[in-house]
């Protein structure tokens, strides 16, 4: 209480010299509560802190308090950052909160305020730090929406006049315009119906008023500092692509323009910007026609300066940007096709096909690129282009060509490399796997524009590497029985009926199941082959109906070492359940094999007390998959009833009498309660596995 009674009395010194008649050497020495503004450093201590806090929400809700913190940012009263970060943090607080009801003098001392801060930036030798310049830039931004359409119509007049080209003003300038866009434009943020209002009418007056003016300094800054401020100019990129979107295309779609930042491509500073800003340019609505005259101007020139020549580069953070635009580019040329098509424009929508057409090759070489975010970046065009060959009554030979390309790009692409780390799989392997997900979606598309060439395709991969699998790579053999798993979903079936109905497609998956199963592949020494054999055996369990002369030597492969007793635990866990699901689906093909499938798994089902330090091969998760199916060997086996319930009490009473040794030693562990909570675990297990 007392530390808050002395801040109170220090805070009302404070405020008398905000009063006109105050002397001035007063006024400069009490302007602010200095004591409290020890607590704005990181490193004070709590009492600092708390009176720092208390300080601020006094100035924020007084009427006129704040005013002291407008004189600290006009006059430059103090070199410390964090005090100035607060004086704008309370200066923001009274534009966002409370504008309206101050009076117009006050208003009037905002904007005197923050061009007098302005201008002491041209003059200072020093920047002031990022964080503060953005947090300027808000206020600006703020004061900008508030009073625009009303008692500040020339804002960036002022501004621009004030700055001309002087790199601290243009810095500032810059990122004022970003955080405009951040509160009018950006449809990430949610705003009212009469925020959303306010916006469109200020953008609206924008477009009227300003906005030529403004996109002729972004030329003469984008110019004049794209060598020695390099940093300036990517900004000043980013501003171009955020604003793009709403203002009027042509003020930046021009020769002029277009051919500066052409010329940035080039620049090792400023290319991944510029590419940034000419994906913008090219994703910004427009008419068909004009859009694809807009992307093929484009193309050429770029194609003329040599960047279609990816094998060439090696910058991969440059590629990645260009992949991107290539495939802004290319997705653009495809809503202008099916805008023509739509529109019955004939001769137009073929000239954009040929363009599309044309852009093929590029986007293989971006799709093949070792690199997977290159590669990723070019994904969203690539299906595009298959969802327009879907739509042609007949293929040419060249995009038959071009199909198949693809097919073997993907295939290509969907290989593990050496260094995903199987037993550790981190940031990089989850991307990956990510990234293989819309190698996917390629695939099913591929399958909807035509089977039969994807068919062919994953028979041939599948067939060379399940003749050579014990001499080749892991990844290679994983990728094969992928291939076959992927045609599950890729050429759909109604409930799995895969081998009936089109008599190639089910000769083709039987001819690929019948060598997965019976090349040897289940013995393949890595843990991603021997989990891609099991999804794939169990994804076609259908295929055991046709031909069950096959059934014993999976199930063995199921219950070896390569299956439930496999070196590797996520490979055991995983294949208990699709044992489950194998056994499901194929019960009535069991009964020669039941007894000798509960002998094999008998140890698997014992129940694992916490001391006795040996490691489960099964969780206890896993073994709740085990009992299932051993329940439901049992069940729907044609033994007798009798044999049945020999085989229920063998199967259950070991568990039965596990759990009553585990409850004595329960009652006998009370002074230990990790031992009892980690016995109270078994326990329940041992209910669960029972049920």
């Amino acid at each position: 209480m007392a530390c808050q009674a002395v801040a109170a009395v220090m805070d009302e010194q404070a405020l008398l010299g905000l009063n006109p008649n105050a002397d001035a050497r007063y006024r400069q020495r009490v302007v602010m509560d200095e004591q409290a503004l020890l607590g704005l450093n990181p490193n004070a201590d709590a009492r600092y802190r708390q009176r720092a806090m208390a300080y601020f929400e006094q100035l924020k809700e007084s009427q006129d308090a704040w005013e002291a913190c407008a004189e600290v940012l006009a006059k430059g009263l103090y070199n410390d950052d964090h005090v100035k970060f607060f004086c704008f943090q309370v200066l923001e607080h009274q534009i966002k909160f409370r504008h309206a009801g101050l009076s117009a003098v006050q208003q009037q001392l905002i904007r005197e305020t923050l061009m007098k801060w302005l201008q002491s930036q041209l003059m200072s030798a020093q920047q002031e730090k990022p964080f503060i310049r953005n947090k300027a830039a808000q206020v600006f931004a703020l004061t900008f929406i508030m009073e625009y359409l009303t008692l500040w119509p020339k804002f960036f007049f002022d501004i621009l006049s004030l700055v001309g080209l002087n790199p601290h003003g243009v810095d500032v300038y810059l990122r004022t315009l970003m955080a405009i866009d951040a509160e009018v434009v950006d449809r990430d943020i949610l705003h009212t119906p009469e925020e959303t209002r306010r916006n469109t009418l200020i953008k609206d007056s924008m477009r009227e008023q300003c906005i030529p003016s403004l996109v002729e300094s972004w030329f003469q800054i984008l110019q004049t500092y794209q060598r020695s401020h390099p940093e300036l100019t990517c900004q000043c990129l980013e501003v171009v692509g955020a604003f793009v979107s709403w203002i009027d295309l042509n003020l930046i779609a021009n020769d002029r323009f277009v051919n500066l930042l052409l010329s940035q491509m080039s620049v090792e500073e400023l290319r991944e910007e510029a590419c940034d800003c000419l994906y913008e340019i090219v994703n910004k609505g427009m008419d068909p026609v004009d859009k694809t005259k807009l992307v093929e101007s484009l193309s050429r020139v770029l194609q003329s300066a040599g960047f279609f020549n990816v094998e060439q580069e090696e910058d991969v953070d440059f590629l990645a940007k260009f992949s991107r635009l290539v495939n802004g580019m290319g997705q653009s040329l495809v809503l202008s096709w099916t805008k023509l098509v739509k529109a019955g424009n004939v001769k137009d929508a073929a000239e954009t096909l040929q363009a599309i057409e044309a852009k093929v090759p590029l986007l293989l070489q971006l799709l093949v690129h070792e690199d997977d975010d290159i590669s990723a970046n070019i994904v969203g065009f690539c299906y595009e282009y298959l969802h327009v060959l879907k739509q042609l009554p007949q293929l040419t030979e060249q995009q038959k060509t071009n199909m198949e390309a693809i097919m073997l790009t993907v295939m290509k692409k969907l290989t593990y490399d050496d260094e995903y780390n199987f037993e550790n799989e981190g940031e990089d392997e989850a991307m990956f796997v990510e990234y293989r997900k819309q190698l996917k979606m390629l695939l099913d598309r591929l399958a909807q524009v035509s089977p039969e060439l994807l068919l062919e395709a994953v028979r041939r991969v599948f067939n060379n590497a399940m003749q050579t699998w014990q001499t080749v790579a892991f990844m290679e053999v994983e990728v094969a029985i992928r291939l076959l798993y992927m045609l599950g979903e890729a050429l759909p079936a109604s409930h799995g009926a895969h081998f009936s109905g089109d008599t190639a497609k089910a000769s083709a998956l039987q001819d690929m199941m019948r060598t997965l199963v019976s090349c040897g592949v289940s013995g393949y020494q890595h843990s991603s082959v021997s989990l891609e054999f099991f999804e794939t055996v169990v994804r076609y369990d259908k295929f055991f109906i046709m031909e069950p002369q096959h059934i014993p030597s999976v199930l063995m492969a199921f219950l070896d070492q390569r299956g439930l007793r496999h070196s590797s635990p996520k490979v055991r866990s995983r294949v208990a359940y699709l044992f489950s699901r194998f056994i499901k689906t194929l019960h009535k093909h069991m009964n020669a094999f039941i007894e000798d499938i509960l002998s094999r798994i008998q140890d698997l089902l014992e129940l694992t007390p916490p001391e006795n330090g040996f490691p489960a091969l099964l969780t206890s998760d896993d073994q709740l998959f085990m009992y299932e199916t051993a329940g439901v060997l049992i069940v729907h086996g044609e033994s007798p009833a009798e044999r049945k319930q020999v085989m229920m009490r063998s199967l259950l009473t070991p568990l039965m009498e596990a759990f009553s040794l585990l409850l004595a030693k329960l009652s006998q562990e009370a002074e230990e309660e990790e031992r009892q909570s980690a016995l109270a675990d078994c326990l329940s297990h041992a209910v669960g596995f029972a049920r």
